[in-house]
């Protein structure tokens, strides 16, 4: 029963993924990295189709392998977060308390985001590249 509930877990936050690939404010890759850890306690078929894919297998494996974000992942969570809220504060003319507590909560994120290492080549990469 539970490995059907992670697996069913695991497909949601691939369609979250794939649904924040084509809107700019909504994030892929954190979906994914919840995905692949719903995958790993249901499905190692699965698990291993997105580690392997060519597009965010090699970010998802540095998440995995060393908690790390590349700077081109960096400056798209950061940039995605930024844009984020000035369409929040455009679109929800939220009051000052809100705006805040939304714009500390980005901070916060942003701030975890950045203080991630940068991946660095390991032994079980094919190469530099792969990082």
């Amino acid at each position: 029963m539970m490995r059907a509930i992670w697996l069913v877990l695991g497909c949601v936050m691939v369609a979250l993924g794939v649904i924040g690939a084509f809107l700019p404010v909504m994030p892929t890759t954190i979906f994914l990295i919840l995905a692949v850890g719903c995958f790993s306690r249901s499905s190692p078929r699965l698990e291993k189709w997105l580690l392997d894919s060519p597009t965010y297998g090699p970010s998802l494996r540095a998440w995995r392998e060393q908690g790390a974000v590349s700077r081109k992942g960096k400056t798209y969570a950061t940039l995605g977060m930024a844009v984020g809220y000035a369409l929040f504060w455009w679109g929800a003319h939220p009051s000052w308390a809100l705006a805040l507590g939304v714009g500390l909560f980005f901070i916060a994120s942003a701030a975890y985001v950045l203080s991630r290492p940068s991946p660095r080549a390991s032994a079980s990469s094919g190469g530099p590249d792969d990082a």
